[in-house]
């Protein structure tokens, strides 16, 4: 049998993951002071430039004050740049709707889903298509080579 004290108070974490083809995002969602990390360096630096606005994309809707006390570090793999930051977006927004459903309350999860699935799908569902590996016969999956009769 163990006694609760001189036990420390379990650390409130929750893992989540986003995909898009072949990059994987995982984001470990932790009580903290509003940090977002990617691969451990700060989200404002992601590159490149012009996409790191869809990156901030479930910051922005949910507003910055349900992130302020929240420390979000995620390693992304995989994929080219794009990819990472669609798989980077994904993984923030299901953080914190697992982090909202596991350690505060059922009701503001329930909003916040609808708020981020009201906006965009991808943002907590996954996209399923992938590349269609290459057949003999062909330079690529459908194409044929060229058949010559002279």
């Amino acid at each position: 049998m163990s006694t609760q004290q001189g036990q420390q108070p379990r650390a409130e974490i929750v893992q989540s993951f986003g995909r898009k083809r072949n990059a994987l995002a995982v984001a470990t969602c932790r009580r903290g002071k509003g940090l977002i990390r990617v691969n451990g360096a700060p989200l404002e630096v992601l590159e490149p430039a012009p996409l790191r606005v869809k990156a901030y994309e479930p910051v922005l809707l949910l507003g910055a004050n349900r992130f302020k006390d929240l420390d979000i570090r995620i390693k992304v793999r995989g994929g080219g740049y794009v990819s990472q930051i669609y798989a980077i977006r994904q993984a923030i927004a299901r953080s914190i709707i697992a982090y909202y459903q596991k350690f505060v309350d059922e009701s503001s999860k329930r909003e916040l889903k609808e708020l981020l699935l009201q906006y965009d799908r991808t943002l907590l569902v996954s996209d399923p298509r992938r590349c269609e590996p290459k057949k003999y016969g062909g330079p690529g999956a459908r194409s044929r080579y060229t058949k010559s009769y002279r």
